[in-house]
């Protein structure tokens, strides 16, 4: 199903005539997967997750557009893992170079390789740092963070607290051994204390009747026992199977950090510093419902590209990559600093907020971690980490 989310003709100032400078053509690939169903009915997942950022991004850059005679279209596509090739190709051969993907990691490389030069690729939704180190590709700016960011940005924020004794928990699936990966080279990085290293195999099962009644009462409580001295929990559940359950059902009285309790995210529908109050008001007006983290995303994707497209006052594809990767490029994005992108790998530098589900209780960078470049990166793969040569 393709939506227009907006298609309005800028440069016909006060019935003049004039013709565009730039008309600006980008789709929004959702890639939709089977999965278990919301833990709650507050979980419920927007059938315009993602989209309706587009839609808020798309008037954005037309508030500046329609002075320069720019025009926005942005197609929004939902579609599932066995037709996402299919879409692609069609966008491409209806002259669409411009894509916002949202897909998991193994797919979002399969469509970015199936892009390839013929179009440039923000990433929206894929987090594994693979993707920004051996397995980086040229055709991809990724706005939303890597699981390196967000285990940086946990780390931080425990060595500030002094709290550097970690019991790391993490699923028995792959991204989760990827996200649980991630939290061992931060604690690694920052002086952190890994006191034991704990696997939750996930068997399935439905997590809002008598399976998840027993996950919490009886399975956590006794897989959590025994463990040596620790000061925090990190939950590493990239598949949201296991961590929601674990505040308040462990054995021994700590904080949880990583998949639930403290979350790091790319944002959330509570931020208000920054003029981010206003953001979420204008969305709000827009969607009738709360922002999401793939709507931020989605957005300030989009939002990376107006300026481009502002900048360069075009729509060629290599002036838009070039000046995004250069030491020109920087976006206002509510989080207290300009964001910019890293020329060797193509990542988005932006600060991380930390998340209880009500507040945002920090942000990361953390007050004190140093950087010769920028503090941003601090956060992620840093330039001499990478293995990314696709940049050079």
């Amino acid at each position: 199903m393709i939506l227009r989310v907006a298609a309005m003709v800028a440069g016909m100032l006060a019935g003049l005539g004039a013709a565009c400078a730039a008309d600006i053509r980008a789709a929004v690939l959702r890639v939709d997967y089977p999965a278990l169903a919301p833990i709650s009915r507050f979980e419920r997942v927007p059938d315009d997750l993602g989209f309706a950022g587009a839609a808020l991004a798309t008037e954005d850059n037309m508030t500046t557009g329609s002075f320069l005679g720019h025009s926005y279209v942005t197609e929004t596509v939902a579609v599932s893992p066995e037709d996402a090739a299919g879409a692609v190709d069609a966008l491409l051969a209806d002259g669409v170079d411009l894509f916002v993907l949202l897909a998991r990691d193994d797919d979002f490389l399969t469509l970015a390789d199936r892009i390839g030069a013929a179009g440039l690729v923000f990433n929206a939704g894929a987090r594994q740092t693979r993707l920004r180190d051996a397995e980086c590709r040229a055709n991809t700016i990724h706005v939303t963070p890597s699981h390196a960011m967000l285990a940086d940005a946990v780390a931080q924020f425990t060595i500030w607290k002094k709290w550097p004794r970690w019991l790391l928990v993490q699923g028995s699936n792959p991204g989760d051994r990827a996200l649980g990966a991630a939290y061992q080279n931060a604690a690694a990085k920052f002086g952190a204390k890994i006191a034991e290293t704990r696997e939750f195999e996930d068997t399935g099962g439905s997590r809002r009747t008598d399976t998840g009644h027993v996950l919490v009462q009886k399975q956590l409580p006794v897989f959590m026992q025994g463990a040596p001295r620790h000061d925090v929990v990190i939950a590493a559940d990239a598949s949201d199977v296991f961590a929601p359950y674990l505040p308040y059902h462990l054995w021994d009285p700590r904080p949880v950090m990583g998949a639930a309790g403290l979350r790091p995210v790319s944002f959330h529908a509570a931020h208000e510093a920054w003029g981010a109050t206003q953001f979420q008001r204008r969305f709000e007006a827009l969607t009738g419902r709360y922002l999401m983290e793939p709507d931020y995303d989605t957005w300030l994707a989009l939002r990376v590209l107006g300026e481009a497209v502002t900048r360069t006052n075009g729509a060629d594809i290599a002036a838009l990559r070039s000046y995004i990767l250069s030491d020109d490029f920087e976006l206002a994005a509510f989080k207290g600093v300009p964001v910019t992108v890293r020329p060797w790998n193509g990542q988005l530098r932006a600060p991380v907020l930390l998340f209880d589900g009500r507040i945002t209780v920090s942000v990361s960078p953390q007050d004190g971690f140093l950087h010769q470049v920028s503090p941003l990166d601090t956060l992620g793969l840093d330039r001499p980490e990478s293995r990314c040569t696709a940049f050079e």
